[in-house]
């Protein structure tokens, strides 16, 4: 597991992996967001212990988390990697941290385990997901397709949105 901060081109932004003492804090920004379905704060504390490797922290200058991207591994596609959540706390939105987040943990999987490409959802009213993704895409000369994954009516409650599933690849990330 990569542990060393890595730099952003941001002023006073860092990224790296997640640390188990940032569980509050991504479960802060989560539910700050406005936009993702809040998971409870104990899933957040167990997702910066056991998915450290695949999670990317962006910290302030002083070292206090101000976003992040948490995903994992597809056990049934090698070298895909999900990107469950994305969030950045208000006063940094638009600074261009989600985007920096995802480039920096697409390369660190990259480099430890091989990337052939991305998954995620996104809700159709989350225009902000869907940018961060399609631009995502632009950078890296991959192509982004999209299918319903999960229909409204797959969801307990009323008022859920589906979740598209958004394919970006092939991504030229082989295992250094």
């Amino acid at each position: 597991m990569t542990t060393a901060p890595l730099t952003s081109p941001i002023d006073g932004v860092s990224i790296g992996p997640a640390r188990p003492a940032d569980g509050a804090d991504l479960w802060r920004i989560a539910r700050g967001s406005g936009e993702l379905d809040l998971n409870s704060p104990y899933s957040y504390l167990l997702w910066c212990r056991d998915f450290a490797d695949t999670t990317a922290v962006a910290r302030d200058a002083s070292g206090r988390p101000i976003g992040f991207v948490t995903g994992y591994l597809r056990p049934d596609a090698p070298g895909t990697l999900f990107v469950w959540q994305v969030a950045v706390e208000g006063s940094h939105r638009g600074s261009g941290v989600a985007g920096n987040l995802l480039d920096a943990l697409s390369d660190r999987v990259a480099a430890e385990h091989g990337l052939r490409g991305i998954e995620s959802t996104v809700t159709p009213g989350n225009l902000a997901s869907d940018r961060l993704f399609r631009s995502f895409a632009r950078r890296h000369g991959a192509e982004l397709t999209q299918e319903v994954l999960f229909p409204s009516a797959a969801f307990p409650t009323t008022g859920h949105e589906s979740e598209v599933l958004y394919r970006i690849g092939p991504l030229d990330h082989p295992a250094s």
